[in-house]
């Protein structure tokens, strides 16, 4: 996977300006895979100095509702009403922000860096604190939902879109960017700040007696692409307000390590069961989000011509839905549909783009493996 340790600016890469540091502790000596209980200010100060490579931060919105929100049909929104999310005044709210801010500039590395997500109601008070005690905003990207809460009351403009704020631990610190893996994930195009990604709704959102679990439980998909742009397989990510563990359950899936904050035992509750399902994607699917640089680059009729695939295997998806027969030159032939292992298995699948090393699988010593593994005997051979 691609790491560029940028400075803002210049694209390039640099050493962080900020005084030498204490070696990080080593992961074991982490609370991995727990969540915190209590205040997250509290939660955080057990956390040693240097210790976090990702902090994404989903903080109370301070929504200042006044009253039940109710539809034409006079039917009640499930909105935030909750307790955690009302603050006496703005002071209290700012004085709050502050707190939080200071521990997770604390506990992140030098080379780290802050995600927070909020909409119109708290994001300038976050931003303009974050960077009044040092934090360097990279980027504001703009979540538009596909599919948003209108606004009953026709006052005013439906609300669309929240801004996540993307933070390094100053103007000439590193910070991880995995940029190849989001040009990759946007069918080789640059990565834009606007994502159009649907809320969290259907099978995804988790309820409890028939009733949602979580007022704003953000789509995993948002996470996905936070923690494939800006961490390792292998980094510590903490979510200082875990929630219902959309983080967790994330990080766990990109083999990330992470921790999170809650004071609510019943969300703790929810977000430990949802995580204990997940399964983490196998090796190979994530090996495949490197960098051209880091990784040579390997044409699969190389891996034909060698004779680690040979010409007329039989490749297929992993759910068998397409067979294709390998041919001489490194392409395949799908009832007659031809093209590369990229071109063809994303044309079959009517995707915008497709790996074809993980996509594709074939038989091997009696195990299904993806066609990858060919190309990892290749290149382990020319490392000999």
């Amino acid at each position: 996977m691609e790491t560029a340790k940028m400075r803002a600016g210049t694209g390039g890469k640099t050493r962080a300006s900020a005084p030498a540091q204490a070696p990080a502790p080593a992961p074991e000596t982490l609370p991995l895979g727990e969540i915190l209980a209590g205040d997250c200010i509290e939660a955080m100060r057990t956390l040693p100095d240097n210790s976090i490579d990702c902090i994404f931060a989903d903080p109370p919105y301070n929504l200042q509702l006044g009253g039940d929100l109710n539809r034409p049909d006079g039917s009640h929104v499930d909105a935030v009403t909750n307790d955690w999310d009302r603050f006496d005044s703005f002071r209290a709210y700012d004085d709050f922000t502050r707190h939080w801010l200071t521990e997770a500039r604390r506990v992140l590395k030098p080379d780290g860096s802050l995600w927070v997500i909020g909409s119109y109601h708290n994001i300038y008070r976050v931003g303009a604190i974050l960077q009044d005690i040092g934090f360097w905003i990279l980027n504001d990207i703009v979540w538009r939902k596909t599919n948003p809460m209108p606004n009953f009351k026709g006052t005013r403009f439906t609300n669309a879109h929240e801004t996540l704020i993307w933070a390094s631990m100053g103007e000439k610190a590193r910070y991880h960017f995995n940029y190849r893996a989001m040009k990759t994930l946007n069918d080789e195009l640059q990565m834009r700040s606007d994502w159009v990604i649907p809320i969290c709704a259907g099978g995804e959102r988790l309820k409890e007696n028939g009733r949602k679990a979580h007022p704003t439980q953000k789509p995993e998909a948002l996470l996905y692409r936070v923690l494939l742009a800006t961490t390792e397989q292998g980094d510590v990510v903490l979510d200082p307000f875990f929630g219902t563990g959309t983080t967790g359950a994330v990080a766990k899936r990109l083999g990330r390590q992470w921790i999170g904050c809650e004071r609510e035992g019943f969300y703790r509750e929810v977000a430990l069961k949802r995580i204990e399902k997940e399964l983490p994607l196998d090796e190979s699917a994530l090996k495949t989000m490197q960098s051209r640089k880091s990784a040579p680059r390997v044409a699969f009729g190389t891996v034909v011509e060698t004779g680690l695939i040979a010409p007329g295997t039989v490749v297929f998806d992993k759910k068998r839905r397409w067979r294709a027969i390998v041919r001489a030159d490194g392409s395949l032939d799908c009832e007659g549909q031809t093209g590369s292992i990229h071109g063809l298995g994303k044309d079959l699948q009517g995707a915008p783009s497709c790996n074809g090393w993980s996509f594709w699988h074939y038989e091997k010593d009696g195990e299904i493996v993806p066609v990858d593994a060919a190309r990892q005997l290749y290149l382990l051979a020319a490392e000999d």
